[in-house]
């Protein structure tokens, strides 16, 4: 049965539900799938209409909620799970819920979507890739790679002068490209008479054209691509509104512009249009009065209390104005919490009632109120963590692991008093959020080979793997290497095994071209061809090849290049645990070939492109975890500690002026709060050191906004400041001797809280200095690249993601001869056509910038009779 192929709900499902947890359905009375349920919970189950959104507080079983509305759609045979769509915000988030409605549907639960949103795109793009001039093998750059291309453009322009760096650079095209907006929209808004936009405009121009040619899509591009492929090819769109009848988003208060856009457009009816040319032909059932398939029944679960990524581009407006946007939808409240304490949950309730931008609700739980908060104040920041580290060693004296126990900070700056004192109290700890393992330059280099397997055009892994490990092939040979590939138009590892043709020395050629042959052995081997072509006999047929384990081709990369034995070789401790981070890869690769075999090596880089930052926690790792408290975001502790609760931290000096910025740190705070199950330690400290200098700190005013009862201060902020240990300087204090007791204004307490400049300094940017010094072989290559860029123009080989704006040439017919004019590269002739239909495409020779791919239905080409 085809993937698409569109099954009636209403037939008997063959038995699938016999292997779930629920069987055909409820049992004496007593229906498993809602048994166990709270109210709020089985009306979020059973609720059914074009829109719902479940409001779910922190520890309130959304996941089972999800889980168990999926398996009651499909036992009640309201759609298959081939029309189901479940969308998460991480993969181990996506392996969960895949796990949980296996468990609940057995069988039944294969061919249902379940992923994060860039896994979705990624498979969507992946087999809609050729409508828009791209290959179905196209590289997707993470972070670092997109990184070293932006730092390559601010060199090439001399950008660094002007204050531009790669990671300044990039968070802005990053939020343009979340917002929808490429470069030539963001350029007719600008303002034109400020040098540093205009420059912007030719770092950002320059960046889309390098991951054309590059066949390549960076992260933000995964998602903005879809939303742009749907508007403008309706009939693609169509193909997938028509799939999906039950579309469940969770974490919808942190998706931004291009996701909020990306889920519009798949709930949108099938417009009567497309309706005619939809294959297979669409039954009656499927339509409504109006001729049209409905839109897809959307259920979003989300909290906008626990929205804490504006700086990512989340919009809380998405979930706030979620009724608005979605008229009839129905909202359900989750409230009663299964995680915490009432005594931490009351504290969370408190500070978060202070924000306006929210959906009311108030968390509790039957489980009692449990021990209360535990509050310090230390005189400084070693200080603070020596009671951090204290009362670690008591909780563990006391039967608790390591590994349930959580140290959250604002900054990572917060941690190195935090590492030395657990370094001198022999606590194991680790810190989430260091390196990666596919962050590791080590592991970089050997997935660079992998990645040019898979696309030998994408220059960032072909400059990488060039180096690693050395072979004597310089700078230079490089730019040489790199004018060649340009100038012939062939791809990279083409031009690595016509190196003879160059003025190489008998040593780097003898390199070039060993390197040249194991790339390509390494790609027959991948394609499922052996390292040696086998040709059919005359009269047979060619076997249909399979791709080798990515493992083996692994394997020939790292025997081939002795990566492993020349870091072995070096007998130093760091060398070897590099050694060790590439076994460990080729470990990846086997189990990736036994979870997934025949799955091939396109799969296995697209997961490990998707792989996100907080996925790899080890859970199970017997130590403290010490962390930001973004990144503690959908974790849970026994006992949880908040440093640094203080103005300037929680809420940032950063966000006090920007507007929303301290609800914000709010959310921030509550998403701390609530990560705690049975203790909660608030520790803070009188003085600060930051970047040298030393401050006195404030207590945060989120302290304020829990009630004094909730906490036991060990020591208060007043027995560190003088007052003869029992005043509490801005902590509901009495502002002079003698006075009665905290001010209050309309029966509130009012903080006496001083917020002032909090002594934080700002840090200049510092821009590298531009480099004078090249050698002119490297000099000629960066000419020879400028002057290339307008023959270059929108990506070479590789035309045209889809912009905000489209063609349709349809009707255009084209012969081999015709002479056509394209808009940006003059005249041409045609020489090839391929494809047929809405995929025809046409090889044309133009006289400026020579062959060129062009899918005829969108590319700014006329006849020219």
């Amino acid at each position: 049965m085809s993937e698409f192929e569109l099954l009636d709900p209403g037939a008997p499902v063959g038995g699938a539900f016999g292997g779930g947890a629920f069987g055909d359905g409820a049992a004496g009375g007593v229906d498993p799938l809602l048994d166990g349920l709270n109210p709020a919970q089985e009306r979020a189950v059973i609720a059914r209409g074009p829109a719902l959104l479940i409001v779910a507080g922190a520890g309130s079983g959304k996941t089972r909620v999800l889980t168990h509305r999926i398996a009651h759609l499909i036992r009640e045979k309201e759609a298959w799970p081939s029309q189901i769509l479940a969308i998460t915000f991480t993969n181990k988030a996506a392996a969960e819920m895949r796990e949980r409605i296996g468990g609940l549907l057995g069988s039944a639960a294969e061919g249902m979507w379940v992923s994060t949103f860039h896994s979705a795109c990624v498979r969507i793009l992946r087999r809609e890739a050729e409508r828009f001039g791209y290959v179905s093998g196209f590289t997707i750059y993470d972070s670092a790679d997109s990184r070293a291309l932006l730092k390559r453009i601010i060199k090439e322009l001399d950008a660094d002068t002007y204050g531009f760096t790669p990671a300044n650079a990039g968070s802005k095209i990053s939020r343009l490209k979340n917002e929808l907006t490429d470069v030539d929209a963001y350029s007719a808004t600008m303002n034109a008479s400020d040098p540093r936009d205009r420059l912007f405009v030719e770092i950002f121009r320059m960046y889309e054209q390098e991951l054309r040619r590059a066949n390549a899509f960076d992260f933000d591009d995964l998602i903005g691509q879809t939303v742009h492929l749907f508007r403008a090819h309706p009939d693609v769109a169509a193909v997938y509104q028509r799939r999906f009848r039950h579309i469940l988003v969770d974490e919808y208060q942190d998706t931004n512009h291009a996701q909020y856009s990306l889920i519009r457009e798949l709930t949108r009816p099938v417009p009567l249009a497309q309706v005619s040319q939809l294959v297979p032909p669409v039954r009656d059932r499927e339509l409504d009065a109006n001729g049209q398939i409905p839109g897809a029944s959307l259920t979003v679960v989300g909290d906008s209390d626990q929205s804490i990524y504006a700086f990512r581009g989340a919009d809380i407006r998405n979930i706030v104005e979620f009724e608005r946007d979605f008229v009839g939808a129905e909202v359900v409240k989750l409230e009663q919490n299964y995680r915490s304490t009432q005594n931490i949950l009351s504290a969370a309730n408190a500070v978060i009632g202070n924000n306006f931008d929210r959906q009311e609700k108030n968390l509790w739980t039957s489980e009692g109120d449990g021990p209360k908060i535990v509050g310090f104040t230390g005189y400084s920041q070693h200080d603070e963590a020596r009671f951090v580290a204290e009362e670690i060693e008591d909780l563990h004296r006391g039967g608790l692991d390591y590994n349930d126990i959580a140290v959250f900070y604002r900054t990572n700056s917060q941690t190195r008093a935090l590492e030395e004192l657990l370094i001198r109290s022999a606590i194991p700890y680790r810190v989430l959020g260091g390196t990666k393992f596919y962050e590791r330059a080590e592991v970089k280099d050997a997935m660079a080979y992998l990645t040019s397997i898979a696309n030998p055009f994408d220059p960032i892994a072909w400059s990488r793997l060039l180096g690693a490990p050395k072979r004597g092939i310089g700078p230079m040979a490089e730019a040489q290497l790199a004018n060649f590939q340009e100038a012939e138009g062939i791809t990279l590892h083409d031009a690595l095994l016509r190196a003879g043709e160059l003025s190489f020395g008998p040593k780097v050629r003898g390199a070039i071209l060993g390197l040249g042959e194991l790339l390509v052995r390494a790609s027959r081997m991948a394609a499922g061809g052996g390292t040696t072509d086998v040709i059919a006999a005359p009269g047979e047929e060619p076997e249909e090849k399979t791709p080798a384990p990515v493992g083996d081709v692994l394997k020939l990369i790292l025997d081939e290049t002795e990566m492993i034995e020349k870091l072995r070789a070096k007998r130093d401790p760091q060398d070897d645990a590099r050694a060790e981070n590439l076994e460990e890869l080729l470990a990846v690769a086997r189990e990736f070939d036994v979870k997934q075999p025949g799955a091939g090596l396109l799969a296995f880089l697209t997961e490990v492109s998707l792989v996100a930052a907080a996925d790899d926690l080890d859970d199970s790792s017997g130590t403290v975890s010490l962390m930001t408290m973004h990144t503690a975001k959908g974790l849970e502790y026994p006992a949880v500690f908040i440093t640094g609760v203080e103005e300037g931290l929680i809420p940032h000096q950063m966000s006090v002026d920007e507007v929303g910025g301290v609800n914000e740190e709010r959310r921030l705070m509550y998403v701390g709060i609530t990560r705690a199950r049975e203790r909660l330690y608030l520790t803070l400290a009188s003085t600060r050191a930051t970047f040298g200098d030393v401050s006195v700190a404030m207590p945060s005013r989120f302290l304020q906004e829990i009630p004094e009862a909730l906490i036991d201060w060990r020591q208060s902020p007043g027995e560190v400041t003088s007052r003869g240990g029992t005043a509490s300087r801005a902590l509901n204090a009495p502002s002079r001797p003698g006075a009665a007791g905290p001010r209050t204004r309309g029966g509130r307490v009012e903080s006496a809280v001083s917020f002032g400049n909090g002594g934080g300094s700002g840090a200049a940017a510092v821009s590298e200095p531009a480099s004078g010094n090249m050698q002119s072989a490297l000099e000629q290559w960066r000419e020879r690249k400028r002057a290339a860029k307008a023959a270059q123009a929108s990506g070479g080989g590789f035309p045209n993601t889809i912009g905000l704006g489209s063609r349709d040439n349809g009707d255009l017919a084209l012969e081999i001869g015709d002479r056509v004019r394209h808009d940006e590269y003059g005249e041409g002739r045609v020489v090839h056509l391929t494809g047929a239909g809405t995929k025809r495409i046409a090889h044309v020779d133009f006289e400026s910038v020579g062959e060129r791919k062009l899918l005829v239905k969108l590319a700014p080409i006329t006849k020219v009779e």
